[in-house]
């Protein structure tokens, strides 16, 4: 496209948006909606621009557009709603256990560069060698702050066991 067909869109779209977004709007009546379909229908008419500007209304045809796409959208929530009623209501799912949480909480306690080399160690598998050249630390770096917060983490941990193991039980 050329410099004058961008300056003509910005145009345009200044000029309509907000009749289309109010359009649509007063349509579904989801102002986020409208404005995510208003979007979508304007990025249909920059893609087609050379044939929709000569069109003696290229703002209907953005409505159309984004009418459509709202349509689909409708029907889109209607099949799964529907699906999700013929496969009954989903099973609670439960909440984290009480380790997981205790194990997130002992892990905020961490300083960040500590946290930054066990979650690069213990949850995305990588050796020392990769920690390192991933976060631009020496190896004896990463390895000290690997050791550091392993025993930090056995601390906060058996401070939290001896919490459960304190605890009065109901009876």
């Amino acid at each position: 496209m050329q410099a004058n067909d961008s300056a003509d869109f910005d145009a345009f779209y200044a000029a309509t948006v907000r009749r289309v977004v109010l359009y649509l709007y007063a349509a579904c009546g989801d102002r986020a909606e409208a404005q995510d379909v208003a979007q979508e229908a304007f990025a249909r008419a920059w893609q087609h621009w050379g044939r929709v500007s000569a069109y003696e209304e290229p703002e209907a045809w953005v409505r159309r557009v984004a009418w459509r796409l709202m349509v689909n959208r409708w029907r889109s929530l209607r099949r799964r709603l529907s699906a999700r009623a013929r496969m009954g209501s989903p099973d609670e799912t439960a909440g984290p256990s009480p380790d997981r949480v205790a194990v997130v909480a002992a892990l905020q306690q961490l300083p960040k560069p500590q946290r930054q080399v066990i979650a690069l160690h213990y949850l995305l598998d990588m050796p020392v060698h990769d920690i390192a050249a991933s976060i631009g630390a020496p190896e004896g770096t990463v390895k000290v702050r690997l050791s550091r917060a392993r025993a930090s983490l056995a601390r906060l941990l058996d401070d939290h066991d001896q919490e459960i193991s304190d605890a009065p039980t109901r009876t």
